[in-house]
């Protein structure tokens, strides 16, 4: 027992030691402690994660009557011990807060162990003390500083930058020690500009057309043809599809029919028509309080209605309404500004400046709408929910003729339209519907941009002409992050829809800031916005990785490579569908019903209504974009949902992108896939050519590049083993053909087209057909 003992208390006593050593030892690994230590860049964002929980903006949650978040809250004196300070500017041994952090007195110091949210490391314990002998000065959280357009940083490879974006991106790489790529091949470069704005392979045409071109401007020219594609629209539209959560129908109970089609038409007509962003946020918010409101304009503001509707006879109206105009804040704040608003919904944000009332007053904005918590069902006779735009054959011809639908039927879309009487707006305690408590007015967030100072009217037009005016620091900075996220994968700021307190740091702050005072003093112009991004040079290094670089940099932060990422899910099915020839290229209209396994939608709804069974499309529908599949919100499309896709259900900002078995199982067995597979292998063996010019071809509308000598003897001797499986019947080629519905060629070989169809399946599984490198 006396043994035991000793070596428990000798144990303990090693393991302080050791703590209390590290506590207080130089750690080699640790950065050097900058020159000036910023609250906005090095203290901020250990205070939101340590200490805003107790001591930030939530009154209702503070301890101590200690708030840290602003200077004069910090600065005051501490109101449960008589004589201290929780910071006293240019003294750390007399402030409280740095005393407290840096104890080792579980019953002193601070974060409180009992709130399990860590201690401060060595490194962190030295900011805070570095700041306060500078005097522990505060600063506006960046985000809300109205963004400025910095000088160009200097560098030292001046021949590197071909715009202005890549002098910002080398100053940072040669600040973290790291060399950039030279630039990608032609085959690859092409491949990866056009995925990015247009969600398509390049075409042979387009290959060869590039590959031939010597023209220094070349690439440039390349870039300005995609742009002026009807595809580029689509592309576009896709990322705002999911930041508008459209989809084809209700998501409660029966689930039932809904025709927003018409609003996914005009995003992909906006995009390809470059319409300025602010106009395309003010058309959206508030498109139906324009002077003389067109049906174009109106329109628009389906983007707020895309939201979920209950159809359920049982539910409190009143309840779902408010859940409706919730729904909205939601999509405005976390879409449109970057701000997680709806952690206001219940009580006053914990980490960022928002106040429930701040939340209820921009709720206000969309709570006096004509719509319903319940209206009852609607089905395929009135597939839309109150307030309507009705869309006759005139509308088609005229000013919505950009809308694709050819029958002759009306047209109702669900869009925003607000009563005469103004609906009084109140805090509600703990965001419960019945428990109305202040009445509050329509404002916005007084910390981004103070609503009174622009003298604007206290309705949706008021809310759109202060979320573009070029006073508010975040709507241009969220957009262009996002185009940002788009291209290289991940933005500028990390937490896309969060620019926050709890959000990431920018990893570029002046370049964000550059691109954002750019894209406002050129008109918001999206065009000139992506094209910048894809001619600099940052966008045209290789994907090759360097080990010194990964050493430093793992997550590619700094670009000093380009990112190898996979398409997103609606562009999976594209490519597949383009590279064999069966893309049908109809811009808009309404969705379809592609090949999809028998019994989802019927294992998973109430028998109820015209969805309650799936019915598969035939013909050219079969073969549309993924971005036009039919999207049923209890039961999503599960082809796009394996490759993370978004439901749909809620407005989002950013994908996931995951790799799982069962990503690889849907390429090697999808029908579409298979399909794909036979109708090239039919039409390759149409043309007089050898075999290995036949799977070479095959190869290069897939993989968008040559394949080398190796690659093209592996695919040559897996065709000439399944050509003399299926020719001896150890396979049967004809079971292996029998697949999707496009018209099979009788007088084709068929052992030759099971063989090559199972070689062009192999190419589609190949990382490389479905990757942008």
């Amino acid at each position: 027992m006396r043994s035991k003992l000793f070596f428990v208390t000798a144990l303990f006593f090693i393991t302080v030691c050791t703590w209390v050593s590290c506590m207080n030892s130089d750690d080699s690994n640790d950065p050097a402690l900058p020159d000036v230590v910023s609250y906005n860049f090095h203290i901020r964002p250990i205070l939101s994660d340590k200490c805003f929980k107790c001591h930030g903006p939530d009154v209702s949650k503070q301890q101590a009557g200690l708030r840290l978040d602003y200077a004069k809250y910090a600065y005051a004196p501490l109101t449960k011990m008589k004589g201290a300070f929780a910071i006293v500017p240019g003294k750390p041994d007399e402030s409280e807060l740095y005393k407290r952090i840096s104890s080792t007195d579980s019953s002193y110091m601070m974060p409180d162990p009992e709130a399990h949210l860590g201690a401060l490391t060595p490194y962190q314990i030295k900011l805070f003390r570095k700041w306060i002998e500078q005097g522990a000065k505060y600063e506006t959280h960046w985000a809300f500083v109205q963004p400025k357009k910095s000088a160009l940083p200097n560098v030292q490879d001046k021949a590197w930058p071909k715009n202005e974006i890549d002098y910002f991106i080398l100053a940072k790489q040669e600040e973290m020690g790291l060399k950039h790529n030279p630039e990608a091949d032609k085959e690859r470069l092409l491949k990866r500009v056009s995925l990015d704005l247009t969600g398509l392979p390049p075409t042979e045409q387009m290959m060869n057309q590039f590959m031939a071109d010597k023209d220094p401007k070349a690439y440039e020219k390349m870039v300005d043809e995609l742009l002026n594609t009807p595809q580029y629209g689509e592309k576009m539209a896709v990322h705002w599809l999911d930041i508008g959560r459209y989809a084809d129908s209700y998501g409660y109970q029966d689930d039932n029919i809904r025709t927003q089609w018409p609003w996914r038409d005009w995003v992909i007509h906006a995009f390809n028509e470059n319409m300025p962003y602010n106009q395309f946020i003010t058309w959206q918010i508030a498109g139906d309080m324009l002077p003389n409101a067109n049906k174009e304009e109106i329109l628009a503001t389906a983007f707020f209605r895309n939201h979920k509707y209950t159809e359920e006879g049982g539910i409190i109206p009143e309840e779902y309404r408010v859940e409706y105009n919730i729904d909205k804040t939601k999509t405005f704040g976390r879409g449109i500004i970057g701000l997680t608003v709806e952690c206001a919904q219940c009580h006053d944000h914990k980490y960022d400046p928002i106040s429930q009332k701040d939340y209820y007053q921009l709720y206000a904005f969309f709570n006096n709408s004509k719509e319903e918590g319940f209206e009852g069902d609607v089905g395929v006779s009135k597939p839309a929910k109150k307030p309507i735009l009705n869309i006759d054959k005139e509308d088609l011809q005229n000013v919505l003729s950009f809308i694709n639908y050819k029958d002759m039927s009306k047209l109702m879309v669900s869009v925003m339209g607000d009563r005469d009487t103004l609906r009084k707006t109140f805090i509600l305690n703990r965001g419960v519907y019945d428990h109305p408590t202040y009445e509050v007015l329509p404002s916005a967030p007084k910390a981004v941009l103070f609503y009174d100072t622009v003298n604007l009217p206290r309705n949706r037009l008021g809310l759109a002409e202060w979320t573009v005016s070029k006073k508010n620091p975040l709507t241009a900075r969220v957009f262009v992050n996002q185009m940002w996220q788009e291209i290289f994968g991940r933005g500028l700021v990390k937490t896309s829809g969060d620019f926050g307190m709890q959000g990431e740091l920018p990893s570029h702050p002046e370049l964000l800031d550059w691109l954002a005072v750019d894209f406002m003093d050129h008109g918001w112009d999206i065009k000139r916005l992506m094209k910048q991004i894809v001619t600099s040079a940052t966008y045209r290094q290789s994907g090759n990785i360097v080990d010194d670089n990964n050493k430093k940099d793992p997550e590619n932060v700094y670009l000093s490579r380009s990112p190898r990422l996979r398409v997103q899910a609606e562009f999976v099915k594209d490519i597949i569908l383009a590279s064999s020839g069966l893309l049908v290229k109809t811009i808009g209209g309404p969705s379809v019903k592609p090949y999809q396994p028998k019994g989802l939608w019927e294992s998973a709804t109430s028998g109820r209504g015209v969805l309650a069974t799936y019915k598969q499309d035939k013909g050219d529908n079969l073969y549309r974009r993924g971005m036009y599949t039919f999207i049923k919100l209890t039961v999503p499309p599960p082809n796009m949902a394996i490759f993370d896709a978004s439901n749909r259900d809620l407005c989002e900002v950013h994908r996931s992108i995951t790799s799982t078995p069962l990503q690889a199982l849907m390429m090697m067995n999808d029908p579409t896939v298979l399909e794909a597979s036979r109708v090239l292998a039919q039409k390759l063996l149409e043309q007089k050519s050898s075999t290995d010019e036949k799977i070479t071809r095959a190869f290069r509308r897939i993989i968008c590049r040559m394949p080398d000598k190796k690659e093209l003897d592996i695919l040559k001797n897996y065709f000439g083993e399944q050509l003399q499986q299926f020719k001896q019947k150890k396979l049967n080629a004809p079971a292996t053909i029998k697949v999707g519905e496009y018209p099979y060629d009788d007088k084709a070989d068929v052992n030759s087209t099971a063989a090559l169809m199972k070689v062009i399946v192999t190419i589609y599984n190949m990382e490389e057909a479905i990757t942008k490198s």
